[in-house]
């Protein structure tokens, strides 16, 4: 007779509890147009490939314990010392770690909405997690976060998923009031956000998490990292897993990082193309959030001139049966009547503008 074991019943309670994240579609076969995951639509730097190669030959070995050369590159272009400064595998990894470290019984909290994997590592961690809503203006409420007296707040600037930054003021403004950690999620803001590293030397309460998965090309790779007070990386560390990070990951992330012109190039291309598509979309009378992201937050309107959540959803279908991915959020009274969509190549977003003409035709 088969043993069985009921892991419904006998994982922890709040595991039972816990809804994974939902990554966005990934499709099967070709013809695809994906602009639903915030992918960078350009390769890696080519200097990243000959930094894979080389590693080929050194598989059976254990990477470096730390990614001590990631660690002190990253240190050295923005003024920090390599102990303010921890690599994950994935800018995910970051957040679970300072989850597990800095969480207490007062609970995390997040603006809503925003990065929707915040409730998952706060779930797992079975403490609280407080929600601050945003309106429909993006204001950020300073008052209403520091009144949530959470032991760590997870702020994503530039935010997802509406592309909207916040200034430097305003994250000092918010240090100056909290007691708890203040995690800056900068996933995007290589597209145009102010970034909050220069206040590190200040708050001693501040993260800064970063990724390559957006700016650099390498989101199959994953590989993210965090600064902060030297504190706080040493607390870090003492959770992470020990060789967190392979040596093929640590090989492409300090070649994408290095390769400065490169970089900038691809960046600027992404730029340029959403600001094309954003005047694309602001000659259909749809409103768009300004971004300083590689997406793009829109409103759309029907031929009518109706909008709201069905409008959203049609258009959403519409583009997915031609082929075209991109992102909705129907659970939230401030995103369903939106899609959010990545930047893509200048003839993906062609496409993308193609199908939304045929929909305004036809739906």
């Amino acid at each position: 007779m088969k043993k069985t074991f009921d892991a419904a019943t006998r994982a922890l309670p709040h595991v039972q509890n816990l809804h994974a994240y939902v990554p966005g579609d990934q499709p099967q076969g070709t013809g695809w147009v994906k602009l639903n995951t915030n992918e960078n639509p350009y390769p890696a730097s080519p200097k990243v490939g000959e930094a894979v190669a080389a590693q080929v030959g050194q598989l059976r070995k254990y990477p470096e314990p730390v990614s001590r050369e990631l660690r002190t590159a990253i240190a050295e272009r923005f003024g920090l010392s390599t102990s303010n400064v921890i690599i994950g595998n994935g800018s995910d990894n970051i957040l679970d770690l300072i989850t597990r470290c800095f969480v207490s019984e007062a609970g995390a909290g997040h603006t809503v909405p925003s990065y929707s994997l915040y409730p998952v590592v706060a779930g797992m961690s079975d403490k609280g997690l407080v929600d601050v809503p945003f309106t429909r203006d993006m204001k950020l409420d300073l008052d209403a976060i520091a009144a949530t007296h959470a032991s760590v707040f997870f702020l994503t600037s530039p935010n997802a998923p509406t592309g909207v930054a916040f200034s430097l003021a305003e994250i000092a403004s918010l240090l100056e009031r909290i007691d708890g950690l203040l995690v800056v999620d900068e996933a995007y803001v290589d597209f145009g956000g102010e970034t909050a590293i220069p206040l590190l030397a200040e708050y001693q309460n501040l993260v800064v998490v970063r990724t390559f998965s957006k700016s650099y090309g390498l989101a199959g790779m994953r590989v993210g990292f965090a600064m902060a007070d030297a504190g706080i990386i040493g607390m870090l560390d003492r959770v992470r897993d020990a060789y967190n990070l392979d040596r093929v990951a640590q090989a492409a992330a300090l070649a994408a990082f290095e390769d400065v012109q490169y970089f900038e190039v691809q960046r600027q291309k992404v730029i340029a193309t959403r600001e094309r598509t954003r005047a694309g979309l602001d000659a259909l009378g749809w409103f768009t959030y300004p971004s300083a992201s590689n997406f793009l937050f829109t409103e759309p309107l029907d031929a009518t001139g109706a909008k709201g959540a069905e409008v959203a959803l049609s258009l959403f279908e519409h583009l997915k049966s031609a082929k075209v991915l991109v992102r909705y959020f129907p659970s939230h009274p401030l995103t369903c009547a939106f899609i959010r969509v990545s930047i893509g190549t200048d003839a993906e977003m062609e496409t993308f503008i193609t199908v939304v003409e045929s929909w305004l035709k036809h739906a």
